[in-house]
């Protein structure tokens, strides 16, 4: 299956892995959606994406908003879910002893996990309308998980719980969508330079560069969307999440 002539929506796509991935699909010759919550980090991604590209601003777990932006991606072939927030950095017991607040945990989940589910539902209707190709694919889907999914720090509570949810999301997905002939794969990154992490001090930024075994540096938005674009291509890689992280596994703090 070949992006160029195809469709795709991406989520969070107007900064960091999204904007990446979306420019990785244009290049291939296809067409993206992008979907975000920011109208002006959109409007420069698209004017620096061109024609092929269009925005559309939509929070990834309300219904009417995704809805809109498929119909923007139609007849929508792939999509690619980056959007979502970093944890509330909230112990289970504070140094009180009071319990964490279940609120903020809740939103949490609720983004990053709800809003997954949401994506990855209302995609696959879309995709499952398509003729099916030659390679046997209808389309495919790519979600991102985190290392945290499997590494969590202390204080990553909720954020490790949503990011675990969506890799247990994956091969049950690829197996409930298979007689969809639509894949599922998922990306679980690991230190990535994105505008988030951009806020941190230099120093701070180097030491988490040299935690990494190798190569020693953080991430690159292109890294994540070279393999986002291999996971779309690829109808033989279904059902998978791929750590994307240098070999990195995090420390308890």
């Amino acid at each position: 299956m070949h992006i160029e002539g195809s469709s795709a929506l991406v989520t969070g796509g107007a900064s960091g892995l999204g904007l990446a991935t979306a420019r990785q699909i244009v290049g291939r010759g296809g067409r993206v959606v992008i979907a975000d919550l920011s109208e002006e980090l959109g409007a420069k991604a698209v004017a620096d994406l061109g024609d092929a590209a269009r925005f559309v601003r939509a929070d990834v777990t309300d219904e009417t908003a995704v809805k809109a932006a498929l119909d923007a991606a139609s007849p929508l072939r792939f999509a690619v879910h980056c959007a979502g927030r970093g944890g509330d950095r909230t112990r289970i017991l504070g140094k009180d002893g009071r319990p964490g607040d279940l609120t903020t945990f809740a939103e949490v989940v609720r983004i990053n996990l709800i809003g997954t589910y949401n994506i990855l539902r209302l995609a696959a209707a879309r995709i499952a309308e398509n003729d099916t190709l030659d390679d046997g694919d209808r389309g495919a889907i790519v979600l991102t998980a985190s290392v945290a999914a499997f590494d969590g720090q202390i204080g990553q509570t909720s954020y490790s719980a949503s990011k675990a949810g969506v890799h247990g999301l994956t091969l049950v997905a690829a197996r409930d969508l298979a007689s969809r002939q639509i894949r599922v794969n998922t990306i679980a990154p690991g230190i990535m330079d994105t505008p988030m992490l951009g806020r941190l001090r230099t120093d701070i930024r180097e030491g988490l560069a040299a935690s990494v075994p190798h190569p020693k540096r953080l991430g690159d938005p292109d890294d994540f969307a070279r393999l986002a674009v291999e996971m779309l291509e690829n109808p033989y890689l279904n059902g998978q999440t791929v750590r994307l992280d240098g070999a990195i596994r995090m420390a308890p703090r």
